[in-house]
C-alpha cells in the first residue's frame, strides 16, 4: 500500500487507486464530469494546495529553474509552503494521509510538469517525514 505523487492528467499506474488534486483550481476547459476520466482526480482537495501568493512564487521559480534569483524564490517558497501545512488542519490532513498510506493505494498530484519545482515534491517529504509509504 503507497501513496504515490503524480502529475495530474498523466495515465494512471495500475492499482493507483484514488486520485486527489491537491490544486488550487480545477483544470481549465475540462468538465467536471470528466475529471476522473481523464486522468486529472477523483477528489478535488485543496487543502494541500499553496496559496494564490505562493503559487506566484512557485511560478517564478520554475522560470529559470537554475538561475541565482529562482533557486532563492524556491527556497523562500518551499520554507513558506512547510509553513502553511504546518497549520493544525493541513498538519491532520498529512496525519491521515500518512497512516492511510499503510492500508490503501491512493495519489496525490499537481499539475505542474517538474516535481522538482512543484509544491508536490514538498508535499512528498512531509508524507515521508510522517512514516507514510510513497512509492
Amino acid at each position: 500500500m503507497t501513496i504515490r505523487v503524480v502529475r495530474l492528467g498523466s495515465p494512471r499506474a495500475a492499482g493507483e487507486g484514488v486520485r486527489i488534486g491537491t490544486v488550487r483550481r480545477p483544470p481549465r476547459g475540462v468538465p467536471k464530469a470528466r475529471y476522473a476520466s481523464d486522468d486529472w482526480y477523483d477528489v478535488w482537495y485543496p487543502n494541500l494546495s499553496p496559496t494564490p501568493e505562493l503559487v506566484k512564487l512557485a511560478l517564478s521559480a520554475q522560470a529559470e529553474p537554475e538561475s541565482a534569483q529562482a533557486k532563492k524564490d524556491w527556497a523562500l517558497f518551499t520554507r513558506l509552503f512547510r509553513k502553511e501545512m504546518a497549520a493544525p488542519d493541513a498538519a491532520r490532513t498529512l496525519d491521515v494521509l500518512a497512516a492511510l498510506s499503510h492500508g490503501a493505494d491512493f495519489a496525490i498530484g499537481c499539475y505542474c510538469a517538474d516535481e522538482a519545482r512543484c509544491h508536490r515534491s514538498v508535499l512528498r517529504a512531509l508524507l515521508e517525514e510522517r512514516g507514510a509509504a510513497v512509492a
